[in-house]
């Protein structure tokens, strides 16, 4: 998925290469092509996965960097980073 940045708005990136503890907010959450992705989709976008949310990496596991530690909202939840590279972000930044 690509997103075009608004004129002087910092460009998205997906969530699985957001620099770890930097404050982001959801632009865009992908439309993935097969029913797996689609249903992941759905359940990321039912627990806070929506554009306009506020989110940050809070940590890496330790081998391949997964799982990631996810926070949105007042919420942390682990994504693999195949989760993570469906949600498009903003970094707002600056960190929390």
């Amino acid at each position: 998925m690509t997103l075009l940045p608004s004129a002087g708005a910092a460009p998205s990136i997906s969530l699985d290469r957001l620099p770890r503890n930097t404050a982001a907010t959801i632009v865009a959450v992908a439309q993935p092509a097969d029913d797996h992705d689609r249903s992941l989709v759905l359940r990321m976008s039912e627990i806070g996965f929506v554009p306009g949310e506020q989110v940050r990496i809070v940590a890496h596991g330790f081998l391949g960097r997964e799982p990631l530690a996810v926070r949105v909202g007042r919420s942390t939840f682990a994504l693999r980073s195949h989760e993570a590279a469906l949600v498009q972000v903003r970094p707002n930044g600056g960190t929390p």
